[in-house]
Parts: structure tokens; C-alpha cells; sequence
């Protein structure tokens, strides 16, 4: 009975074990739109000053850009006429969302720090 407990408590803690190693792998895959954001929002905060409420604004913009490309540009023939419309279309609705969260200036330096 002893044996069993033994290795009743041996297999869970190898089981909660493989669920953390599993849980930072996800949390660390630079391929995620949320990773690629944060990062983006972190390096104009920093340039543009962005308050909180921009920061998050941005973050959310970059995201629905992120996710956009990973299901209809990412992979597909970049010379096919509707990738390069959906490219394009993605790339006005970040440029949109931009401009009504920043402010005239910052979103001059932004366009400056984009071409």
C-alpha cells in the first residue's frame, strides 16, 4: 500500500511538472501576435512617450495587425492580388487606429519612424 501511495504521488508530480515546463514554452513563443505587440507598443511608448491609455490603445491595434497577417498574408503568395489587398487593408486599419489614438505630433513621428 505504501508502494502504491509512492508512486501515486511520483506520477502526479511528474504530471504538474510537464504542465509547467508546457505553460513557459507557450509563454515565450516569439511568434505570438500578443508577443509581437507588447514589443512594438514597448519600443514606442518609450520613443513617443505614450500615456496608458495610448500604450493600450497601440497594444490593441497591433494585435488585430498581428492576428490579421497571421491569417490572411503570413504564408501566402505576397504577389497575389487579394494578399496585397488584405496586406493593405491591415495596414490602413493600424495606420486609422494610430491616428485617433495619438496625438498630431506623435503620430507625425510615428509615420517618420514607419517609412
Amino acid at each position: 500500500m505504501k508502494n502504491l501511495l509512492t508512486i501515486f504521488a511520483f506520477v502526479a508530480t511528474m504530471i504538474m511538472g510537464v504542465q509547467t515546463s508546457s505553460a513557459q514554452q507557450l509563454s515565450q513563443d516569439q511568434n505570438r501576435p500578443e508577443v509581437k505587440a507588447k514589443t512594438e507598443t514597448a519600443n514606442l511608448t518609450e520613443a513617443l512617450g505614450l500615456n496608458g491609455d495610448q500604450s493600450r490603445a497601440v497594444f490593441r491595434a497591433f494585435v488585430a495587425k498581428e492576428v490579421g497577417y497571421q491569417k490572411n498574408v503570413d504564408g501566402k503568395d505576397t504577389k497575389s492580388a487579394a494578399v496585397i489587398a488584405e496586406k493593405k487593408k491591415l495596414d490602413d486599419q493600424l495606420k486609422e487606429a494610430m491616428k485617433k489614438t495619438l496625438t498630431a505630433d506623435q503620430y507625425a513621428k510615428w509615420l517618420k519612424m514607419n517609412n
